[in-house]
């Protein structure tokens, strides 16, 4: 087991295991895609021209960054992991943007020390979830989003570890008993959209966009049909992800914010 930071996860003993659990399937595909097609509906200027000041915190494994740094952005990335940083450096270096992203490797809290200024876009996915104290977490972010800037968040969502549960027949869950294996990667903070909204609330900042990601893909027991093609599923993916009320049981939330 990794050490914590601020109580914090750390992923250096999870490293490979994400790589390959979650971004070398479908898993990863579905959660890029929806991702990216949140980022680019809401703000189109990542696809202008004009370089944009982006922070990736808890970065994992760069995709996100390498890929906004490709596009001329001007990008820092950070994780607490070293592992991570590692998969995203060389992942730079494959693209050839190694010298065209800001890379540090610490608590996200550190950051704040490190006078970054502020960007146009704060993205922090699937961080909050592994914090020893995620109520702490938007206010800082709200600290480096510049002014008209956009903020894009993913948390694991209650709702869908509930579903999942029941369709598994795992009641225990609704017991409140539920407990993550410390070296899987179930987070150990399942967040009800409606706290995130809470918080929310007390800042200066709005949902201005939100998504489900994976709302059907990890419930399905027996694969059949469509869910045979992935191309079609992410498709399908990507259309559910924004609808009435299927997009509240994926595993994942993403919203967009905006100061």
């Amino acid at each position: 087991m990794s050490d914590y930071n601020h109580g914090d996860r750390n992923f250096d003993d999870l490293a490979a295991k994400f790589a390959r659990k979650v971004y070398g399937g479908l898993k990863g595909e579905i959660r890029l895609a929806v991702v990216w097609r949140d980022l680019v509906a809401s703000m189109p200027q990542i696809l202008s021209g004009k370089p944009l000041r982006i922070i990736d915190i808890g970065g994992g494994l760069g995709q996100l960054s390498v890929k906004l740094a490709a596009l001329g952005h001007k990008v820092v990335y950070n994780d607490l992991s070293q592992n991570m940083l590692a998969c995203a450096q060389k992942l730079a270096e494959q693209e050839s943007v190694m010298d065209d992203i800001i890379w540090h490797q610490c608590p996200y809290q550190d950051l704040l020390k490190n006078r970054l200024g502020t960007f146009d876009l704060v993205i922090c996915h699937a961080l909050i979830e592994w914090l020893a104290e995620p109520q702490l977490l938007l206010k800082s972010l709200n600290v480096l989003m510049a002014r008209n800037g956009r903020m894009s968040i993913t948390f694991y969502n209650h709702n869908g570890l509930v579903y999942r549960n029941l369709i598994r027949g795992n009641f225990n869950v609704l017991k409140g008993q539920f407990s993550a294996d410390p070296g899987s990667l179930t987070p150990h903070t399942p967040l009800k959209p409606e706290l995130i909204d809470e918080w929310i609330g007390q800042l200066s900042i709005k949902v201005v966009h939100s998504s489900g990601i994976r709302v059907f893909h990890d419930y399905v027991t027996n694969l059949r049909g469509g869910h045979l093609d992935d191309a079609a599923v992410i498709d399908m993916e990507l259309k559910y992800s924004m609808l009435e009320p299927y997009k509240w049981l994926g595993r994942y939330m993403h919203y967009i914010l905006r100061s």
